[in-house]
């Protein structure tokens, strides 16, 4: 296809040349820190918030089973989005922007495949978006975590804008439309593993969460029993 934005009063080239203009008036050091938290450093602690709501989930008695699973499905929902965005980018054949347009500051050197959409913005809001649906406060900071590492790919000169806007509907739509069907499939799972005597400390942790002051701990039921034994 055509591709999707060209020189001149595009909006999509104007913001692209604004943001990544702030790179080229940085001093070296910051572009260099910029490069390897775009690159790596976000999707890197998107994966840390990920283990600690998983921690979380854990210690939350009997619903852990399907707050353990929500969170895996956080995961799987980026990796499904990646999927999709490998025959979305052969269709849509859009040229990085330093192909077309001169004079950008590009921080990564050697990307030699499609800009739409971007994979780095669709594994973010994918997994932002999952953990939004298990635990709202860690889904904000991992959409806010999402929404810098748009900015970041546009800043490194590697995407054109509406190629995050469309990374982020993607991964929005995998972790929204399929979380039906995949929490269906995925809480017996965790279920099940809860109550296995050598797995079950992935899903349930031994100690419960705490509780807020002035309630007590509920009383333990007949699975807590089970698996203290």
């Amino acid at each position: 296809m055509a591709e999707l934005a060209l020189d001149g009063s595009n909006p999509d080239v104007g913001l692209l040349r604004d943001i990544n203009g702030l790179a080229k008036d940085a001093p070296g050091w910051f572009d260099r820190g910029m490069e390897f938290v775009g690159e790596y450093g976000l999707i890197l602690l998107l994966v840390l918030l990920a283990g600690w709501c998983w921690w979380r989930m854990a210690r939350r008695g009997p619903e852990a089973p399907a707050a353990v699973a929500g969170v895996l499905w956080s995961g799987l929902a980026a990796g499904i989005a990646l999927l999709l965005n490998i025959p979305l980018r052969g269709f849509v054949e859009r040229p990085r922007p330093f192909v077309d347009h001169d004079g950008l500051d590009v921080l990564v050197k050697g990307k030699t495949d499609f800009s739409f959409v971007s994979d780095h913005a669709t594994l973010a809001m994918a997994v932002a978006v999952g953990l939004f649906l298990v635990s709202r406060k860690a889904g904000l900071v991992a959409i806010g975590v999402a929404l810098a590492e748009g900015f970041c790919r546009v800043y490194m000169g590697v995407h054109y804008p509406t190629d995050v806007v469309g990374g982020f509907a993607l991964g929005t739509a995998v972790a929204l439309l399929l979380a039906p069907p995949a929490m269906a499939l995925l809480t017996p799972l965790t279920t099940a593993v809860a109550g296995s005597a050598r797995a079950g400390w992935l899903v349930r942790s031994a100690r419960p969460a705490r509780q807020p002051k002035g309630q007590p701990y509920p009383e333990p039921t007949s699975y807590d029993k089970d698996l203290a034994a």
